[in-house]
């Protein structure tokens, strides 16, 4: 009840909203990329297990989030547990953004695919887990910048992913039939990569000036589609 008589609340939960929105829908994109790299009956399993260990991730961060705040001491080159963990998510962000844009562009190489390497389900799986680990450490960190109470934090992190879960086979589906998407979300996974190397060096990048490009960007392309689409349909 609080939340709802507090505009300054109720402002800080709708831009958590967004901003986690942004951050979910481009986790899914991701998790839809390597799903895709698997046999077609596996892919909605490992997109599914993807969902549901993210869910459990930020559930389990969220209750584990003021140890997070309190992991500040320097333990290696002025660098705390906290800015270590930010630095490792970050340099495995960007080092897997560029090796799956780099199988996405050379993939279009064969038609049949034989001239590059599949995933095995629990290779998919154990990357998939790595990146709801790292996404789900942004989006909690993203969360605390903005505010402090836990319970607008919780509640905006939940409604986010149902929004992100109803609409997960749509957006996995539609990112399998247009190979533009994947190459914007690894850009964002680039983008996202970086922000979290510098914040481990203290050099803190405003969550909205880089969530809302995304999103604007995001708007554009599917502008881009639908373009494309009226126009063969001429």
């Amino acid at each position: 009840m609080h939340l709802l008589s507090d505009p300054n609340l109720l402002a800080t939960f709708a831009l958590l909203v967004g901003l986690e929105l942004v951050l979910g829908i481009d986790n899914i994109l991701l998790i839809s990329i390597i799903a895709g790299r698997l046999p077609p009956r596996q892919q909605a399993l490992a997109r599914n297990l993807g969902l549901a260990l993210a869910l459990l991730l930020r559930v389990v961060m969220l209750l584990g989030v003021s140890s997070l705040q309190r992991m500040t001491t320097p333990v290696l080159f002025m660098l705390s547990l906290r800015d270590l963990v930010l630095l490792t998510g970050g340099l495995f962000l960007l080092y897997k953004a560029v090796k799956e844009m780099h199988y996405v562009v050379e993939s279009s190489r064969f038609a049949d695919q034989s001239g590059v390497k599949a995933l095995s389900f629990s290779a998919a799986v154990a990357q998939i887990v790595a990146l709801d680990a790292v996404f789900s450490l942004d989006s909690v960190v993203t969360a605390v910048g903005l505010t402090e109470n836990i319970l607008v934090i919780s509640f905006a992190v939940i409604v986010s992913f149902i929004l992100v879960l109803i609409f997960a086979k749509f957006i996995a589906n539609f990112v399998i039939n247009n190979p533009t998407l994947k190459i914007l979300a690894l850009a964002f996974l680039l983008c996202i990569g970086v922000t979290l190397c510098l914040e481990a060096f203290h050099r803190e990048t405003p969550k909205p000036y880089l969530y809302l490009p995304m999103a604007f960007a995001l708007l554009v392309e599917l502008i881009q589609l639908r373009y494309d689409h009226n126009r063969r349909r001429r």
